[in-house]
């Protein structure tokens, strides 16, 4: 056999090893009311919220967060403390490397991020993204943060992919909620 072909055969071969040795499958670690009540455990009820972007907020959106705007509206719970608005978790999905990544950021009143929650990871690899040490780095932060993979949020080794678009989708629902709560939405 020739080295090209056999270079090719043991190309073939190893790649279908890797498929059947590294599944790709969902897991749920949370879902959106679980995130919720994390996110504002002293909130006494939630409210299911549709918020919707103009055009002129889009743009914005995407100027300065340095991201492209995807969605008009966004799936998001208020969280109550009584009669008062404590904050707001809003819910997204980003791209690891090749599947989607589900996740909720709580943001409070005051614009601080709360907390962030991985719902569904259906990656194989980069699953240290869904681990608290390294969401807890978002706990405090706001729109005046860079919030940007070695800036101030802390790459993961071998789930390069999967912090950076978390982090980046993060800065986006951060921007979100600032230009609502701006045109009086939230």
């Amino acid at each position: 056999m020739s080295e090209i072909r056999w270079l090719a055969v043991s190309a073939a071969t190893a790649l279908a090893a890797y498929s059947v040795a590294a599944p790709t499958r969902a897991t749920q670690y949370a879902t959106f009311e679980e995130a919720a009540k994390r996110s504002f455990p002293d909130a006494t009820s939630f409210k299911e919220a549709a918020l919707e972007l103009t055009t002129d907020q889009q743009r914005a959106i995407a100027k300065a967060t340095g991201l492209p705007q995807r969605a008009v509206q966004w799936k998001a719970m208020v969280a109550l403390g009584g009669r008062a608005t404590l904050g707001v978790v809003v819910i997204d999905a980003v791209i690891g490397k090749f599947e989607l990544i589900d996740f909720a950021v709580g943001i409070s009143a005051d614009g601080k991020i709360r907390n962030v929650e991985i719902l569904t990871y259906r990656e194989s690899h980069g699953y240290e993204v869904r681990l608290p040490a390294w969401r807890k780095q978002f706990a405090g932060k706001t729109k005046a943060d860079k919030l940007r993979v070695d800036d101030d949020i802390n790459n993961i080794s071998g789930a390069t992919m999967s912090a950076t678009n978390v982090t980046d989708g993060v800065r986006r629902i951060v921007a979100v909620v600032e230009a609502l709560k701006s045109a009086n939405k939230i």
